[in-house]
């Protein structure tokens, strides 16, 4: 935000639905994608209706890979932050078949590196109320750095159902101190404030619509090619998503006609992580394809 505004960029970051000063619908079906997408459609509007350099990291990714795709006249590009674009709908029903069978053997992990997702579908309000618990400890939890050596390695994410939780028989996340270097602690506070006023639930929920956000990929427009300027930061640290170790990134390279991809030696939280050579990225790509 800093780094574009002081450019002259007119930036805008939307707390999405569930998260920080936003709604937050009870409905599990308030947070299917196409709701998302439709509140982002919106503030546009609302801003002026220009066309615009949509930016997003996890699920803010697919939010916005989403809205490009149905809405490509409001769009002058898209930065994909850690999550690549899935044409036929982020499902956990679509990255099954990308999972690497060779680090997780069917028999042992039939939903691979996705196991977590499998148990908020089957073991939802233990999912929250373990997050729940300690909400300052699971964010801390959370947001920690990628390190080199996780790379080709078992993914925690990939035992939880079989751990019996995140968090095991403990049903809270463990002690665990904020890295500072990831955030200011007056922005951490504020983090755990917003969470502390939300609850996990709605962010959850985000993991509860995988019919209704199959259904909507498949109305995108040309089938879900992109063939406007994408740019898809990869983290190398992931264990989950990186798309240099699985086949979770070839359905975007098949739909993508005007594809970067850019490799930053990170974890998940890469937009903390690495800031400057996030922003050094995006604003060299940026003046590459014009879009200013």
């Amino acid at each position: 935000m800093e780094a574009f505004a002081s450019e002259g960029w007119h930036c805008v970051a939307p707390d999405l639905r569930g998260f920080g000063g936003s709604s937050v619908p009870n409905a599990k079906e308030a947070y299917a994608i196409k709701e998302i997408v439709d509140d982002m459609v919106e503030l546009d509007a609302h801003l002026g209706g220009k066309a615009a350099v949509w930016i997003g990291h996890d699920w803010g990714s697919v939010v916005v890979g989403s809205l490009v795709a149905h809405y490509p006249k409001i769009s002058r590009g898209v930065v994909l932050i850690s999550v690549p674009y899935l044409p036929n709908g982020w499902a956990l029903s679509n990255l099954i078949p990308l999972v690497d069978r060779n680090l997780y053997p069917a028999d042992k992990y039939p939903d691979g590196q996705w196991d977590y997702w499998r148990f908020y579908l089957t073991h939802f309000d233990q999912a929250v109320s373990d997050m729940d618990a300690d909400v300052s400890a699971t964010l801390a939890d959370i947001y920690k750095k990628g390190v080199p050596a996780s790379t080709g390695k078992l993914s925690p994410s990939a035992v939880v159902t079989a751990h019996g939780g995140r968090y095991g028989a403990a049903h809270r996340a463990p002690a665990t101190d904020p890295d500072y270097t990831l955030w200011l602690q007056a922005d951490f506070d504020t983090l755990v404030t917003a969470f502390k006023r939300t609850g996990f639930r709605p962010c959850d929920s985000y993991y509860l619509n995988d019919e209704a956000n199959i259904a909507y990929a498949k109305s995108a427009l040309n089938n879900g090619n992109l063939g406007l300027p994408v740019l898809f930061i990869n983290d190398e640290y992931e264990p989950f998503s990186n798309i240099n170790l699985s086949k979770v990134g070839d359905p975007m390279r098949k739909v993508c006609s005007n594809l970067t991809v850019i490799d930053l030696p990170a974890g998940h939280w890469v937009p903390l992580e690495r800031k400057h050579e996030l922003a050094e990225s995006v604003r060299s790509w940026v003046k590459l394809k014009g879009l200013k």
